[in-house]
């Protein structure tokens, strides 16, 4: 284990089982066919201190199976979990005294309490100190934003403001480390922007903090390192300029081209792939999409019109930018599973 490391886990495998076993089943002593599957499978990683890690991937990739693991909610088939040097699947509720939690689609907060009661609740569930819950409650409510709001009751917050409630409510204990799921996902741009202004002074303070996203722009605004989740294992991991040098290219093309109904698109795709690196591509009806990634120096625009010109395809769209995380991701995970 690393000793320095907030979390760490080594090896961790999670196996779930999918179908139904029913009581009857049981009485006859049937046979169990219900199929076994690992949501995580050997994953290995460590998050540092003082540190925003992020876990990125496709839909059903693991990462809030990852997640629940760490937070001692799921316990591990396989392998071993530790926060701040505690194993967590042998001494859990000393664990969790160094997380905080904010679980993605949860309602983690009580609609029908003020954002003071709410946090007033979760302070004897945590069993603060009685003379220290008052204080922590301000500066908490404080940190979030939330002073002028906390005796409103908590069904009148807006989706931010109620995830903000939710942070302050995983930051009373003042946790070591914070797990955050997916936090940004259903806020407006200025709400997820402010949250993720919120992650950055954690960190400065002193927190670690592992959140999982689906948004590249803002993994690689606050994250100081990626791990890309891809069928329950961690395919790539470094800081975002260490991924975005694993793209073997200096810019990005999205192109659009729509193609005659004599066209193949394998022999237009072949073409193309004789002077970029076609990373992804969709046909939809007589339209192909294709993103390329461009070595140095090459002049992408007068080879396109070429090969559309020998294919009898139309250049409907290019737009050439730098290599994002986005362009990592479709590098390194496998296609179909992100929907």
């Amino acid at each position: 284990m690393n000793a320095t490391a907030a979390v760490a886990l080594v090896n961790v495998t999670k196996v779930f089982r999918q179908g139904r076993r029913t009581l009857a089943d049981r009485i006859r002593r049937a046979p169990d066919t219900r199929r076994e599957f690992a949501a995580i499978d050997g994953m290995n990683f460590a998050v540092g201190n003082r540190e925003v890690f992020g876990l990125v991937g496709p839909n059903g990739a693991g990462k809030s199976t990852a997640v629940r693991v760490i937070a001692t909610l799921l316990e591990p088939t396989r392998g071993t979990v530790e926060v701040c040097g505690i194993d967590a699947a042998k001494h859990p509720r000393t664990a969790r005294r160094r997380l905080g939690v904010v679980l993605g689609g949860e309602r983690s907060v009580y609609w029908k309490l003020t954002g003071r009661e709410n946090l007033e609740y979760f302070a004897a569930l945590y069993h603060l100190p009685p003379r220290d819950i008052s204080r922590r409650i301000e500066e908490v409510l404080h940190d979030m934003e939330l002073l002028d709001r906390a005796d409103d009751y908590a069904e009148r917050y807006s989706t931010g403001m109620r995830q903000r409630l939710s942070l302050a409510r995983a930051l009373l204990q003042q946790p070591a480390v914070l797990l955050l799921d997916e936090p940004t996902s259903g806020l407006d741009p200025r709400s997820a922007e402010r949250l993720r202004m919120h992650v950055r002074r954690l960190r400065d303070a002193g927190h670690s903090v592992l959140i999982t996203t689906h948004d590249m722009a803002e993994a690689d605004q606050v994250c100081d390192r990626i791990a890309i989740i891809d069928r329950g294992r961690v395919a790539r991991l470094g800081s975002p300029a260490d991924l975005k040098r694993l793209v073997r290219a200096t810019q990005v093309a999205r192109v659009r081209l729509g193609l005659p109904g004599s066209a193949r698109d394998c022999d237009l795709l072949e073409t193309v792939g004789g002077f970029a690196t076609v990373a992804d591509k969709a046909i939809n009806g007589p339209e192909i999409e294709m993103t390329l990634h461009l070595a140095p120096g090459v002049d992408l625009l007068p080879r396109l019109v070429e090969a559309g010109t020998r294919h009898g395809a139309t250049i409907r769209g290019v737009d050439i930018e730098p290599v994002t995380l986005h362009d990592v991701f479709l590098a390194v995970t496998a296609p179909g599973e992100s929907g």
